[in-house]
């Protein structure tokens, strides 16, 4: 079982770095000048990797709790989710969502 928990956590990370890509991802296919592709596909990733590492990451020392951390959480992948509908590519949009309700669901279940 503490196997299946540190491939649950793992797991946890890769969603970490899919989100990042999603949003990098929607921001080079969004923006309607080159410049604006860049400043997107650079920024947005990087806006959502400061917040999550002020906020969310396990060692932030104003980390939130509790409702505050899921709703920020919900909000930055469904940002992710958003941009990969948006950009067009809903299959990975699909399988985002597919894997993160079912990695959450195992964190909740096993307390991680």
């Amino acid at each position: 079982m503490e196997l299946l928990k540190m491939l649950n956590m793992a797991l946890r990370f890769g969603m970490e770095l899919a989100m990042l890509v999603a949003l990098g991802y929607w921001g080079f296919k969004t923006g309607g000048s080159s410049v604006m592709r860049w400043l997107l596909g650079i920024g947005a990733p990087l806006l959502a990797a400061v917040v999550w590492g002020l906020w969310m990451a396990p060692k932030a020392t104003n980390r939130l709790q509790g409702g505050w951390f899921w709703l920020v959480e919900l909000v930055l992948f469904g940002l992710a989710g958003w941009g990969l509908y948006s950009a067009g590519a809903k299959s990975w949009l699909l399988w985002l969502a597919v894997v993160y309700v079912i990695n959450r669901v195992l964190m909740v279940v096993w307390r991680q």
